[in-house]
């Protein structure tokens, strides 16, 4: 029995076929990167307090109509309270000055006439748009909320439409549609309907980048197939995300912003006529003709021959399924061995993703400058992914997700134990927290690619990215947390990193082993890799090599059968 890969060795790993697909999925992940993070720029509450109007007020007076309270050992004017201005004006017009008056015990009022924003960093934002602070700041997380709530939607239609419909077909809709609402968001009249917008962009964000995950995985092969899932979506996607801040950093007002990060995705229209669907979820599909057809053209494009029959073992290839079969979520869970390795899963992807995100959004509020803090944390991402790319190599899946989650976890927990008056190092311990958080979330796609069958591979991806956005739903709620214990994001998020780096050694091994292709290749890998495992615990240390080569071979024989 040949599997897909074996059949289409012909093809050889990196022809021109390959470079085309390679480069163009790639390119097609950079503007989400711009997506996922503009909530930083276009949410981001500048300094502000209470608006006072200057009629019949001094200028002095004006300047103490607003309270003053101690903050980090500073003192800051009030933000939502100011003295009631009918007392204020009475003051003035007796002819007293501020310096002549105990302001502490004049009456507050709430900022009736507006407010006044800080323009330092900012022209404008929908914060000060639609003045969401005070009594409305609840919904600044909350937009970001929403935005992950609709990546979370998203994750959970656009897996099962993928392996229902195709790749390429849900990889370009859901372009367009990021596109299109990122662009009509500068329309918008009303924090209600920007959220609604921002809501379906997310839909668009993960699917695309799910879809062109997923396609680039089963097109290309080998080593090639490694660094694509690794190191090559990422660390493009990381591209998109340095150049965020630097496009926010000359455009400082939010409508124009999100003109300047929605025009990019109209370059991506040309692309539908050079990037191919996934043969193998054409084959299925029982599309065999259509299959051959896409292996034939790359074959030209690389220059060599193509048999004149490719896949005449089909119902080998196929296995369990019959064409036109669809699978679900509920296949994830069916079986007891799937079942242990879906939950696994679901566990770590929501504490990357709650880590991930928590830390990204969180750069605006740290010490220094809002737009190199952003840039760090996108820069960091780069080598994080090219370690990945290197683990996935020659690394086994397990002790690389492990030992990347321990890193972020044990680093988390050090930043509460940096003094107040050493800022930049607790700076520099997040920073690093997220680097082995990053590399933990490159490897988990590609891991978890591996770990499915092609008949469940875009649902599988597709649900573990839709469990993991609750976490990135909560994310901005998360690091609100340092209201109640300035370390306490930390402390949680260290621990769920320590117990998740943990769980992962559970999983089943698939380093350097072809990609199952139906559930039944799926299932028995992982009763396999549970024999290995439960004897390696019961045998002694002596003999551990000798069985673990054993297993290792007949694993191997088994899958060239």
């Amino acid at each position: 029995m040949k599997d897909y890969e074996e059949t289409t060795a012909f093809l050889g790993q990196w022809g021109l076929f390959q470079q085309i697909v390679f480069f163009l999925l790639c390119a097609s992940t950079v503007p989400n990167g711009f997506s996922a993070f503009s909530v930083i720029f276009l949410a981001d509450i500048p300094g502000h307090h209470c608006q006072v109007p200057s009629t019949n007020l001094s200028e002095e007076w004006i300047r103490a109509s607003i309270p003053t309270k101690e903050v980090n050992g500073k003192l800051e004017l009030s933000k939502c309270r100011r003295y009631k201005l009918d007392v204020i004006r009475d003051l003035f017009a007796q002819g007293y000055q501020p310096q002549d008056v105990n302001l502490t015990g004049i009456e507050l009022e709430k900022c009736v006439d507006g407010w006044n924003y800080s323009k330092d960093i900012y022209q404008s934002t929908i914060i000060t748009e639609f003045d969401l602070v005070c009594d409305d700041e609840w919904k600044q997380p909350f937009t970001s909320s929403i935005y992950y709530i609709g990546v979370l939607s998203g994750s959970f239609f656009s897996g099962q439409l993928s392996d229902r419909f195709g790749r390429k077909p849900v990889l370009f809709v859901t372009m367009m549609v990021q596109t299109f609402f990122t662009f009509l968001q500068v329309f918008a009249p009303s924090w209600e309907i920007f959220s609604v917008l921002f809501f379906i962009v997310g839909l668009g964000q993960i699917s695309n980048y799910v879809a062109a995950f997923v396609l680039g995985t089963e097109i290309l092969s080998g080593s090639v197939r490694v660094i694509y899932s690794s190191l090559g979506v990422c660390l493009f996607f990381a591209i998109g995300y340095m150049i965020l801040p630097l496009i926010a950093y000359l455009i400082r007002d939010w409508r124009m912003l999100l003109v300047a990060l929605s025009l990019p995705g109209l370059i991506y229209i040309p692309l539908w006529w050079f990037i191919p669907e996934s043969p193998r979820w054409l084959i299925s599909q029982g599309r065999i003709e259509e299959a051959e057809t896409i292996v034939k053209n790359a074959a030209k494009k690389n220059k060599v021959t193509a048999p004149d029959i490719i896949f005449k073992e089909i119902e080998d290839i196929v296995g369990d399924t019959k064409p036109n079969e669809t699978k679900n979520i509920l296949d994830l869970l069916r079986t007891s061995s799937i079942r242990e390795t879906t939950l696994i899963l679901f566990l770590v992807w929501l504490t990357l993703s709650m880590g991930y995100f928590g830390l990204s959004l969180n750069t605006s509020r740290l010490h220094g400058d809002p737009y190199v803090n952003c840039f760090i944390s996108a820069a960091i991402e780069v080598p994080a992914y090219i370690i990945s790319w290197l683990s996935l190599r020659y690394l086994p899946r397990r002790v690389s997700c492990s030992a990347s989650m321990l890193l972020g976890g044990v680093v988390l927990y050090f930043i509460q134990l940096v003094p107040p008056s050493l800022p930049s190092l607790a700076v520099a311990l997040e920073m690093f927290g997220k680097f082995g958080i990053a590399i933990g979330t490159a490897l988990m796609f590609a891991y978890t690619g591996e770990l499915y069958p092609t008949v469940l591979r875009n649902t599988a991806v597709g649900s573990c990215a839709m469990v993991s956005r609750v976490g990135s739903a909560i994310a901005p709620y998360f690091i609100h947390l340092s209201v109640y214990y300035k370390h306490l994001p930390y402390i949680i998020l260290g621990t769920l990193c320590l117990f998740s780096s943990a769980t992962t050694l559970f999983l089943p091994e698939s380093f350097k082993r072809p990609l199952p292709e139906n559930i039944e290749q799926m299932q028995k890998r992982e009763r396999i890799n549970c024999q290995c495992f439960s004897r390696k615990l019961e045998e002694k240390e002596p003999i551990q090599e000798t069985i673990s080569t054993i297993t290792t071979v007949k694993i191997l024989q088994e899958e060239k059968l």
